[in-house]
């Protein structure tokens, strides 16, 4: 297994993977067995849009966990040098591949890459119903700052 940057090709591959990995812990699934599908579209629609967003966005860095030539995992990244704050957006490893160090890797090149362009805060944030992100995060140091709700209501 080795890490890399993301490439094009990659893109669909991302959309498929996050959509694998955040099914029961994406505010977007929530919001759909509250009250259905929105829009005509399932919350997978609208979780895979985000991998689009992370790619569009100036400067942003996304690496890749690859494994004999497949994608099994990435992390999004985002740098605010006027805040000097480095955001972790995404991070998802696929099924079969979890448990490995993999998501433990692809946040520790994030960690790094932010020292070096030298940010000094790191963020990244789940959902209290993501047992694997409330584990691992806190073992890199992060401590958690805020807990946020989320509303929804149908017009």
């Amino acid at each position: 297994m080795h890490i890399r940057t993301f490439r094009e090709s990659d893109r669909d591959t991302l959309k498929a993977l996050t959509v694998e990995a955040f099914d029961d812990v994406a505010i977007d699934h929530n919001i759909e067995r509250q009250f259905g599908t929105v829009g005509g579209h399932d919350w997978r629609w609208r979780k895979a849009r985000h991998i689009d967003d992370d790619i569009a966005v100036l400067g942003a860095v996304i690496f890749v966990a690859e494994d004999d030539g497949q994608v099994v995992g990435y992390i999004t990244t985002r740098i605010d040098r006027d805040a000097s704050v480095g955001l972790i957006p995404n991070l998802a490893v696929r099924s079969d591949y979890r448990g490995r160090g993999i998501g433990r890797e692809l946040i520790a090149n994030a960690l790094e890459m932010f020292a070096r362009e030298g940010l000094e805060l790191a963020r990244i944030e789940t959902l209290a119903q993501n047992p694997a992100g409330q584990h691992l995060y806190p073992s890199f140091g992060f401590v958690e700052v805020a807990r946020q709700v989320h509303y929804a209501k149908r017009l």
